[in-house]
């Protein structure tokens, strides 16, 4: 069972939050400043939860103290630019105030994951990941991650662009941080912005920084998180949500490589990479008119499609085996294997929400198991029948050849893609598994 630290002077947070790691089977010990916290063994600890600003020293002051224990800070949006600053001496990650539980609980385990990875005794998922395909927490041996890892890797030793697409629970920060780890600028911070998160009446401020007097409220200057942000990766996750005002700030950073804090008059240099990440089609939003068409064309420089799991062969079991020895590991429970019924339900599942439908699903199971085997009950999966499973692939066999016959003359491959509701890389890939040809007479 691992055993954090949870440093906070608000006795209501910090009890909350000791609630919360205790109801899923973590060990918690909880100091109120650096100064109580110093006084216990920090080395003792598997991770260190502490908010930035404590009575007497700040939390990053813990940094120091604890070299072999990961600390985690926690800010609120008003203090981001200093959260980026602690990462700079050392905090593993920072996370934003008021936080939801389950991003809390991820950010937990994922920090706790890479760090038993880094360890000589260290045997997880994220171990698993780096021997077989170099990326820390990407797991996946089909045909379609093989060539994401590639372009990842290639991508990843410029400073291109890039904007990664791909279906809600897929992965795509993973992606990210995979981009900036494996680039020049992986010693600076990446600095990420879920634009979704942030409301609409602060994003450019959050983004672009303002000085004092800008708008009401506005009582001292700021920096943005671009600035913060400058020599390192700036990811603007779900960016088609980004409001138009803030498009076109944005798009003169991009231009110009220099931001203009709301109510100056002197911008300031920066130098970022961006990387871009949505689950909405961005094309389509410019024909609507909801995304500026050249901002579009700016981001767009590097695409990288995240493939959904129905469409990654084997993937589906091999990510089910890695996230129950880890989630079993979390709750403290002994080894853990799916029956065949469940092995059999896992690979039939369509995983409309992606990976982490797949997560949620498994951690369900292990609650829900009461010994060591997981069967498809517990992951509220049913198993089809051999017979009316069969049926079901051949009448989807029949009507993919019947579809793709009778359409192909009129239709590109885009668009034949988008009628059958599957990618351009399935389309191809259906297309050498049934021997259908593609219409060069077109």
């Amino acid at each position: 069972m691992n055993h954090i630290l949870i440093v906070e002077d608000e006795e209501i947070i910090r009890t909350a939050l000791k609630k919360l790691l205790e109801r899923n089977h973590y060990q918690v010990d909880e100091a109120a400043s650096v100064e109580d916290a110093n006084q216990l063994d920090l080395d003792s600890f598997d991770m260190i939860v502490s908010d930035l600003r404590l009575p007497g020293a700040p939390g990053t002051e813990l940094i120091a103290h604890a070299q072999n224990t990961p600390v985690l800070i926690m800010t609120s949006y008003a203090s981001l630019r200093s959260a980026v600053d602690s990462m700079k001496l050392g905090a593993v990650d920072y996370i934003a105030k008021p936080f939801d539980h389950n991003e809390m609980l991820s950010t937990i385990a994922r920090i706790l994951t890479e760090h038993q990875s880094s360890t000589p005794d260290g045997n997880d998922i994220t171990e698993s990941a780096q021997q077989t395909n170099g990326l820390a927490g990407m797991i996946g041996s089909s045909s379609a991650m093989n060539t994401l890892f590639k372009t990842i890797r290639k991508v990843a030793m410029t400073d291109t662009t890039v904007l990664i697409q791909g279906e809600s629970g897929t992965g795509k920060e993973l992606v990210a941080k995979s981009i900036h780890a494996l680039g020049p600028r992986k010693d600076a911070p990446m600095v990420s912005v879920n634009c979704a998160a942030i409301p609409e009446s602060l994003i450019e401020s959050e983004l672009f920084g303002h000085q004092k007097g800008a708008f009401t409220g506005a009582d001292s200057d700021r920096s943005g998180l671009i600035e913060a942000a400058d020599g390192g990766t700036l990811l603007l996750d779900e960016i088609g949500e980004l409001p138009i005002e803030a498009q076109a700030r944005l798009l003169r950073v991009l231009q110009e490589g220099e931001v203009r804090r709301l109510g100056a008059v002197k911008p300031i240099k920066v130098n970022i990479r961006l990387i871009s990440a949505t689950h909405r089609d961005l094309a389509q939003m410019v024909a609507e008119k909801q995304f500026r068409e050249d901002l579009f064309y700016r981001i767009n420089v590097m695409p990288l499609l995240v493939p959904p799991l129905r469409d990654r062969d084997n993937d589906p079991l091999e990510l089910a085996n890695a996230i129950l020895d880890k989630l079993r590991q979390k709750f403290d429970r002994p080894a853990m294997t799916f029956t065949s019924r469940a092995t059999k339900a896992i690979c039939q599942h369509s995983w409309p929400g992606n990976v982490r439908e797949l997560e949620n699903a498994i951690e369900r199971a292990i609650v829900l198991s009461d010994n060591s085997q997981i069967d498809s009950t517990h992951l509220s999966l049913k198993v089809s029948d051999h017979n009316e499973e069969a049926s079901k692939a051949l009448s989807m066999e029949e009507y993919f050849i019947e579809f793709v016959s009778e359409h192909e003359t009129d239709m590109n491959e885009t668009e034949l893609a988008r009628k059958l509701g599957i990618s351009r890389k399935s389309l191809w890939e259906r297309r050498q598994r049934f021997g259908i040809p593609r219409n060069r007479q077109r």
